[in-house]
């Protein structure tokens, strides 16, 4: 495994989150395709729980403190208990960066991390390269999430016009 590409993706990833939710309004950040969905701005609150609350306490625990219990998380239930929506898009980006910030300076200040080192987690045995690998391989899975929001916003913008030009995934 190549810890240090793997650390410089997060980094990559600040300035493509940046660069997706660049120029959208609160009020377009807070829509959602439909009920069952998330907005933009309950993915980018997502993003900032993940990453303090998650990735980077966990791998921490995984490669220091194996015997120690990871503290709970509720990805699905903060977006209504932390109203996820009712915060301020610039604000939350905001957020998110310093904290991503940390974790590479965290990830930059490891020294010689056993990457094979196991933690007993209550779905099964997981390492902690695997934990490295999935924090990269979240922000790509919200990445294509907010792609996928900005075209259907997209295509309610258009109103009667047809964008089949473009050609479809």
């Amino acid at each position: 495994m190549d810890a240090i590409r793997l650390s410089g993706e997060l980094f990559h990833n600040m300035a493509t989150f940046t660069s997706l939710l660049s120029g959208i309004i609160d009020q377009e950040a807070m829509r959602k395709p439909d009920p069952g969905s998330w907005s933009v701005l309950q993915v980018v609150c997502h993003l900032l729980d993940e990453e303090r609350l998650d990735f980077r306490p966990r791998l921490e625990i995984t490669l220091h403190h194996p015997g120690k219990k990871w503290t709970p998380i509720d990805p699905q239930g903060w977006v209504i208990a932390r109203k996820y929506n009712e915060h301020s898009l610039e604000d939350t980006l905001a957020e998110f960066l310093v904290e991503r910030r940390l974790s590479l300076a965290w990830l930059e200040g490891l020294s010689s991390p056993d990457w094979e080192r196991e933690y007993e987690a209550p779905f099964g045995r997981i390492k902690a390269g695997d934990l490295l690998v999935s924090w990269v391989l979240h922000d790509l899975l919200h990445v294509r999430q907010i792609i996928e929001l900005k075209r259907s916003g997209i295509l309610r913008l258009a109103g009667n016009y047809d964008g089949r030009y473009a050609g479809d995934w």
